[in-house]
């Protein structure tokens, strides 16, 4: 006698279900690329660059250590530490020294990082703004806002799984 299944198998997805995921993994993945062509047409610059520009203009003293980078990117240790030294090289960022931390380096928004933002960051707001929130209404972007919050939220909830780092 065949059983009623309650629950769908949690291994598989249903065509709608697919449908989601791939119209939202398109969204997400198209936003990030469309974001990145205009800063690198406009300025020169990649997404990457600007959210490590963007950290260290708002911290304190313009700088940040690179494990409170890695803390503000969400990325991981060698990403930053690559990052980083591609970014030195353009002059956008220095590294200092740690007086209080000799195992550690500052990390330092240049004169010329800033510029880049200041420069920057009108272009790229108009692009999200574009993209985003013209394209949306006001009700489609409180839904849009609540639904981040909850995808977040459950994120977070994750487990973290060897050999991911978890501080828990």
């Amino acid at each position: 006698m065949a059983t009623v299944r309650t629950r769908p198998d949690p291994r598989k997805l249903s065509d709608d279900e697919l449908e989601l995921f791939r119209a939202f993994h398109l969204m997400r993945r198209g936003f990030d690329r469309t974001l990145d062509a205009q800063l690198q047409q406009d300025d020169g610059i990649s997404i990457s660059e600007l959210e490590v520009l963007m950290a260290l203009v708002r911290s304190p003293g313009r700088r940040l250590r690179v494990r409170d980078l890695v803390d503000a990117t969400g990325w991981e240790k060698s990403r930053v530490s690559h990052q980083v030294t591609r970014m030195v090289a353009r002059g956008f960022v220095e590294r200092q020294e740690c007086e209080e931390d000799r195992r550690a380096m500052w990390i330092h928004l240049t004169g010329e990082g800033r510029r880049v933002v200041v420069r920057a960051l009108p272009k790229h707001s108009a692009t999200i703004r574009r993209i985003l929130f013209d394209a949306l209404t006001p009700e489609q972007q409180d839904s849009l806002l609540g639904i981040a919050r909850t995808m977040n939220a459950a994120i977070d909830d994750e487990e973290c799984e060897p050999p991911a780092d978890c501080d828990d």
